[in-house]
């Protein structure tokens, strides 16, 4: 196995949600669980999962529109999840075999 291959990290929700924050600065819990399909209940625990491993940072507000809830990477949850999708790239590259075949 690849030694970038990141077990906790594979768990599929929580893969879907690190790709999803990858490219941005904070992302809205409530677009997060919209876009990757699951509900509050759900992404809380893979999320507090997350935030547990310090992959993830929650930030918690509230003002006259309501409580708001935030999520990024960490610096540690950007480093892994970039190891873990150049892993699953040799992975994938090594299933197709030497170029050229």
């Amino acid at each position: 196995m690849d030694p970038d291959f990141d077990e906790f990290l594979h768990v599929q929700a929580r893969l879907l949600v690190v790709a999803l924050l990858a490219p941005a600065d904070w992302g809205e819990f409530g677009f997060v669980r919209d876009t990757v399909g699951t509900s509050d209940s759900a992404l809380s625990k893979q999320v507090a999962a997350l935030a547990d491993a310090d992959y993830v940072e929650v930030h918690k507000t509230r003002n006259r529109t309501g409580r708001h809830t935030h999520l990024r990477l960490t610096a540690l949850g950007r480093q892994t999840f970039q190891r873990h999708a150049s892993a699953l790239e040799r992975i994938v590259a090594a299933a197709h075999g030497p170029q050229g075949a």
